[in-house]
């Protein structure tokens, strides 16, 4: 059974007044369990003073550092090689290309994807095998969401929308973004997502969420997962690169608020990315070598909690810059 609202927002969906109200109680209650605490940085301080306190609460934890590293001015986004598919949960695969992946939630009633990696070919000599190879049957793939308007996103999803009858979904501000920028091999629009709407396939809820700054509609999920007896809940900032502009700087802050507050809400101890920024790779490697040990994707409330501390730091950071050339230029 699937069940998806496109227009509106779900029965119960916070308002953003009465989110804010959440936001900044969980902030008054520190870093660590809280979120994104404003920045103890003077104003003026420049954005060094930021990267420096986001280092500070990184700590030497890999998953966090790899998050500072990413974020910091004049990164060179790595290329690593290619991993085989691997099942991170039970009901959860990443089929990666090595410098993008996408996640495939398996529900009773088929497949949903999270991205569809960069191209018809790779969704076709890829994804669809990758599933294979871990025991899914990508004949049942349902729904691909998109996380936002970009094409190592999408790529594949017209290919898969053809061949397998997946509906597409994406947020109505990147569906914009792809018609006006997209190439001529872009998924034809079809669903909308709404601010923190439920997908629902199989007894599966994902929670999708408007994150923008990234892109406009860049969408974050919220998403249930299982380990034999146990269950956690699963997260995926929807797009990490900072845009350039204070104004999209901004955004992205207030979406890092925003978010924080529906991760705690949903009691969120897992974190995923779609990009190598966050030390996945290397953690799915961990996993495959001792699949019986603890998940390294399970971080823990406090500690997804500061992960988007981090984040908010390290975005204060390059906020503070892009201001400071503005004012210089």
């Amino acid at each position: 059974m699937t069940s998806l609202p496109c227009h509106g927002h779900p029965t119960g969906d916070l308002t953003r007044r009465r989110l804010g109200r959440i936001a900044a109680a969980g902030l008054v209650a520190g870093v660590a369990t809280a979120g994104p605490a404003p920045s103890a940085v003077a104003a003026g301080a420049g954005g060094q003073a930021h990267y420096d306190r986001a280092r500070r609460l990184a700590g030497n934890d890999p998953v966090l550092t790899a998050l500072v590293r990413s974020l910091t001015p004049g990164f060179e986004f790595p290329r690593p090689a290619a991993p085989a598919p691997i099942r991170l949960f039970d009901d959860l695969v990443m089929i990666s290309v090595g410098w993008v992946s996408a996640m495939a939630v398996l529900t009773d009633d088929g497949i949903v994807l999270i991205d569809a990696l960069t191209s018809a070919a790779e969704a076709e000599n890829v994804l669809v095998p990758g599933l294979r190879e871990v025991g899914a049957d990508p004949e049942t793939i349902k729904y691909v969401v998109v996380t936002h308007g970009h094409a190592d996103h999408f790529g594949g999803a017209r290919y898969l929308a053809e061949a397998h009858g997946a509906r597409v979904l994406m947020s109505p501000a990147d569906w914009d973004l792809v018609a006006r920028t997209g190439p001529a091999d872009a998924p034809a629009r079809d669903l909308d997502i709404a601010d923190g709407q439920p997908l629902t396939l199989g007894g599966t809820t994902i929670q999708l969420h408007h994150t923008p700054g990234h892109t406009p509609g860049t969408v974050s999920p919220v998403i249930p997962v299982r380990a034999g007896r146990e269950r956690h809940t699963a997260m995926l900032w929807g797009g990490t690169n900072p845009p350039a502009t204070p104004a999209e700087l901004r955004a992205y802050l207030a979406s890092i608020q925003s978010f924080s507050a529906r991760m705690r809400q949903a009691k969120v101890d897992v974190e995923l990315s779609n990009h190598p920024n966050d030390h996945g790779l290397q953690r799915a490697e961990q996993l495959r070598a001792d699949p019986d040990g603890p998940n390294p994707f399970v971080l823990g409330r406090p500690r997804a909690q500061r992960y988007m501390a981090v984040l908010d730091s390290m975005l204060r950071g390059r906020l503070a810059d892009a201001e400071a050339d503005e004012g210089r230029g």
